[in-house]
C-alpha cells in the first residue's frame, strides 16, 4: 500500500497543487517591488480608457501606436503638472512657515473682534504670548512633529530617487496595459471562467461597474472641492487662488483633507486681522465646498453602486493607512469588489418567488 502511495490521485492532486502555490509565491516576490507602479498604471490606464479608444479610432486600429500617443498625452496632462504641484508645495510650505514665524516675532495681539471672545479668544492671546516670547518653541515642535512622523511620512510617500522609479515604471505599465489591456482580459475572464463558471462574468460585470465609479467619484469629488475653494480664496482676497485650488484637489483626495487647507487659511486670516475675511472664508468652506463632498461622491457611487458613503471613507483612509497613497483607490476599490461579490452571490441564491 505504502508503494502505491506516491501514484495515488490525491497525492498527485496535492503535489500539483503544492507546485502551483510555490510557484505563484516566487512569482509574486518576483514582481513585488513593482507590484505599487504597477497599480498606478493600471489606474491611470483605466482612467485614460475612453481616451485612448478614441485615439485608437484615428491611427487606424493600430494599438501600440494609439497607447503610446495616449500615454504620452495623459503624462503631460496628468503626471507632469502633478509632479511640480508637488514640488511647489514643498516650496511654499517652507514660505508659509517662515511667513508665520515673522508674523510670531512681531509680537502680535489678535483683533479686538477675536480677544473679545469669551475663553477663545484670551487663551488664544496667551498662547500668542508665549510663542512669541519664544519662537523658536514652535520651530522645535514643529521638527518634533516631524521626526515622530517621519517614518509614516517616509513610508507613504518615500524619496526622490524611489518615487521617480516608481514613475517610470507607471507610465510603463500604463502604456502596455493600453495596449494589451483587451487581450489580458480576455485571458484572465477566460481562466476565471474555468475555475468559478459561467457565473463569474456577471462579477466581473458588477466590479467593473463599481471600480469605475469609485475611481471618478474620488477624482470628481476632489476636483469639485477645488474649484469651488478655488473660487472662495478668489473672492475672499487670497493670492493665487489658482494654486491654492490645485493644492486644495490634490489633498481632498483624501477623506476630510480639503479643510485643512481652507481651514487654516481661514485661521490664518483671522489671526492677522482680515475678520471679514477669514470668517467668510470659513463658512464658504463648511457650507459649499464641504458639501460639494458630500453631495458629488455618493451621488457618483450611489447612482452606479449603491455603496454606502462610510464604506468609502473607510476605504480611503484603511487603504492610505494598509497601502501608501495607492491606497486612496485601492481601498475602497477592494470593499466595492466585496460588496459587488456579495450582491451577486445574493442576487443569485435568493429564493425565487412561487417555489
Amino acid at each position: 500500500m505504502l508503494a502505491d502511495l506516491p501514484t495515488a490521485p490525491w497525492f498527485r492532486h496535492v503535489l500539483v497543487a503544492c507546485l502551483i502555490l510555490g510557484i505563484v509565491l516566487l512569482t509574486f516576490s518576483v514582481v513585488q517591488p513593482f507590484l505599487v507602479p504597477l497599480i498606478w498604471g493600471a489606474i491611470l490606464a483605466y482612467v485614460s480608457w475612453p481616451a485612448n479608444r478614441r485615439v485608437l479610432q484615428l491611427v487606424g486600429k493600430r494599438p501600440a501606436l494609439a497607447a503610446l500617443i495616449t500615454t504620452v498625452l495623459v503624462t503631460l496632462a496628468l503626471v507632469v503638472p502633478m509632479i511640480w504641484l508637488v514640488l511647489l508645495l514643498r516650496v511654499e510650505a517652507l514660505a508659509a512657515y517662515a511667513e508665520v514665524q515673522a508674523f510670531l516675532m512681531s509680537k502680535p495681539t489678535l483683533p479686538p473682534a477675536l480677544l473679545d471672545v469669551p475663553w477663545l479668544g484670551p487663551w488664544v492671546q496667551q498662547w500668542l504670548s508665549e510663542v512669541a516670547e519664544n519662537p523658536h518653541v514652535l520651530r522645535e515642535q514643529f521638527v518634533s512633529l516631524i521626526e515622530q512622523s517621519s517614518v509614516e511620512i517616509s513610508r507613504l510617500i518615500g524619496g526622490v530617487g524611489r518615487n521617480a522609479a516608481k514613475l517610470f515604471f507607471a507610465v510603463l505599465s500604463m502604456f502596455f496595459l493600453l495596449r494589451d489591456g483587451p487581450r489580458v482580459l480576455r485571458e484572465v475572464r477566460a481562466i476565471l471562467e474555468g475555475i468559478l463558471g459561467p457565473r463569474v462574468s456577471d462579477y466581473l460585470d458588477a466590479i467593473g461597474a463599481t471600480t469605475q465609479a469609485v475611481v471618478y467619484a474620488l477624482i470628481l469629488g476632489a476636483i469639485a472641492q477645488g474649484v469651488v475653494a478655488g473660487i472662495g480664496y478668489w473672492l475672499f482676497g487670497l493670492q493665487a487662488p489658482v494654486l491654492l485650488g490645485a493644492i486644495t484637489v490634490l489633498i481632498a483626495l483624501i477623506p476630510f483633507g480639503a479643510p485643512v487647507v481652507w481651514g487654516s487659511l481661514s485661521i490664518w486670516m483671522l489671526l492677522t486681522g482680515e475678520i471679514f475675511a477669514g470668517i467668510g472664508l470659513l463658512l464658504w468652506g463648511v457650507l459649499l465646498v464641504s458639501w460639494m463632498d458630500n453631495i458629488v461622491r455618493p451621488l457618483v457611487i450611489s447612482n452606479a453602486t449603491r455603496m454606502p458613503f462610510l464604506l468609502v471613507v473607510f476605504g480611503v483612509l484603511g487603504g492610505v493607512l494598509a497601502f501608501g497613497l495607492v491606497g486612496l483607490f485601492i481601498g475602497p476599490v477592494l470593499l466595492a469588489v466585496m460588496l459587488a461579490i456579495w450582491r451577486e452571490w445574493l442576487e443569485q441564491h435568493r429564493p425565487r418567488e412561487g417555489v
